[in-house]
């Protein structure tokens, strides 16, 4: 049985990281044992340490590391990486839920000693009958046809527990994750299977802001270290765009508006981390991916 370290990393998270950490411990698990729960709470204003506090006294299991200043979310998880203490870990967005099983089979493939890290399928909560919400479930769809074949994990994902640190300028932790390990040889896997849930963004602005800070992530990465994460690639991207697309006349324009705000995000964010040498280790959040009523 491997023990499992799941981390979740918050900043101001009362509304939702209640109902993670509910999701987390009602897990069923067969191929691990849960460990320990470790919330890095990071310059919180909000409840966000009481409501942890108050699943503590329900489970031993669930610690609390306390920021007291903002750092940034890479610096959050080199703190869960320096006390993680089981054989895999596992980082989980606090603002999203994990669907029943996803974490016995995000964990199923470590049997195989080459696999290094295993990522599952996010799915928006949105309604796909508004733009915003067609577009998060557009850009995750591409995401899970293009990691069929050539894996980018994100939201949810798993790891063996060889990871010492992060770089704490990185926007994008998981790639980074990703870079360190392929880089020592192993080999990454999709579990499709593992179904997480999140919340898209409702709004352009919001849209535009969290997009640009993970294209400058990206493309910071490839800057810094070499590493491209597959989803980078806009061929590949645009390849699958047209075999999945609905030939209904509003969805064609609901594609075509997608495509527009993605490829403006992307040349703001090259342009931060080319011109500007920028890349937001500490950004703004999206208010409204983290609204789920």
């Amino acid at each position: 049985m491997l023990d499992l370290s799941i981390g979740i990393m918050a900043y101001n998270e009362e509304e939702g990281i209640g109902r993670l950490l509910d999701a987390l411990l009602k897990q069923k698990l067969v191929h691990a044992n849960l460990k320990e729960i470790i919330v890095v709470a990071s310059g919180c204003t909000d409840r966000t340490e009481a409501v942890v506090r108050d699943f503590i006294k329900q489970d031993p299991r669930i610690h609390l590391i306390v920021q007291t200043r903002r750092k940034g979310k890479a610096s959050a998880v080199n703190r869960f990486l320096a006390v993680a203490s089981g054989h895999i870990c596992i980082l989980e967005s606090a603002d999203t839920v994990p669907e029943p099983g996803a974490i016995n089979r995000l964990t199923a493939p470590f049997v195989l000693p080459e696999v290094g890290m295993t990522g599952g399928r996010p799915i928006p909560i949105n309604s796909v009958n508004t733009f915003m919400g067609y577009a998060g479930h557009l850009l995750w769809s591409l995401h899970h046809a293009v990691s069929l074949t050539n894996p980018k994990l994100g939201e949810l994902v798993a790891f063996r527990n060889v990871v010492r640190e992060i770089p704490e300028d990185t926007a994008v932790d998981e790639a980074s994750i990703e870079a360190i390990l392929t880089k020592t040889g192993y080999k990454l896997c999709y579990v499709p299977e593992a179904v997480v849930r999140n919340k898209g963004p409702e709004t352009v602005r919001d849209f535009l802001r969290q997009r640009r800070r993970i294209a400058a992530g990206h493309a910071y990465l490839f800057r810094k270290h070499g590493y491209r994460v597959s989803t980078s690639r806009l061929t590949g991207i645009l390849k699958m765009a047209i075999r999945y697309q609905s030939w209904c006349m509003k969805h064609i324009l609901w594609t075509l508006g997608t495509a527009c705000l993605e490829l403006t995000a992307r040349v703001l964010g090259t342009i931060d981390v080319y011109a500007r040498k920028h890349a937001p280790a500490i950004w703004d959040i999206s208010p409204s991916t983290k609204s789920w009523n």
